[in-house]
């Protein structure tokens, strides 16, 4: 079933210059439970197609279905709601609050969400423990790693039990080992059933998905599925 639908998506931003289109007629659907990586060089697009999945823009054309559900059909503070209780996101910078824990900057998403709060606690405690930071949870930000703090910030993405997962080049801050524990973690949420799409420019991180979309100049230039052969082997980061 896809949770993810899109057909001729156009966008197109306006500025004192000539007018520039980011993305060109983009078609393509996501599986729930499905893994998805998004490449493309600087300027492609990439960036632009996560924000519109991702509830954060809207197109300029075409037409996006999210569960079934156009977002032409939601005022901007739909979306907010949809996008705070359906999506979760994790990018390159973080975007930890500072001076607070683990525990804290996990919890946070719950604030803003319709469960209630008597199940906050345990809820952050599990998401967590999921990533493997149990040892960590009372440790303020500036404590912790770089790979800790990404690590962080997924089980923030996942707390309130999202439909889908983005990760907007998510090892782009770390060093090779750091970015393949936080690889292994996303690719662990996988495997336990979560959906993810993924933005990265980086081949051997994409590679841990299912299927790799390439987009250049707006335009989906290929949309390969990864080989069973490579999810047989140990996987080896390389930046």
């Amino acid at each position: 079933m896809a949770i993810i639908e899109v057909s001729n998506l156009t966008k197109i931003y306006v500025d004192e210059s000539a007018p520039t289109k980011a993305l060109d007629g983009v078609c393509l659907n996501v599986e729930k439970g499905e893994f998805v990586a998004i490449m493309g060089p600087s300027g492609s697009g990439k960036s632009t197609l996560l924000h519109i999945l991702g509830f954060l823009d809207r197109p300029t054309s075409g037409k996006y279905l999210f569960e079934n559900k156009s977002m032409d059909e939601y005022s901007d503070k739909e979306l907010a709601r949809i996008r705070n209780q359906k999506m979760g996101f994790i990018f390159q910078a973080f975007n930890l609050l500072p001076r607070t824990t683990v525990f804290e900057n996990v919890k946070l998403p719950l604030i803003y969400s319709d469960i209630a709060e008597s199940k906050w606690d345990d809820l952050t405690i599990k998401a967590i423990e999921a990533v493997g930071l149990s040892h960590r949870i009372h440790y303020e930000t500036s404590q912790l790693s770089g790979g800790e703090k990404q690590r962080t910030a997924i089980a923030r993405a996942l707390v309130v039990g999202p439909s889908v997962i983005f990760a907007d080049e998510p090892t782009g801050n770390l060093d090779s080992k750091s970015g393949g524990q936080v690889m292994e973690t996303i690719e662990k949420l996988h495997k336990s059933g979560h959906t993810i799409i993924l933005i990265t420019h980086e081949t051997y991180t994409a590679e841990y998905a299912q299927r790799i979309i390439t987009l250049k100049d707006g335009l989906i230039e290929s949309d390969s599925k990864v080989s069973q052969q490579h999810h047989l082997k140990d996987h080896r980061f390389i930046k």
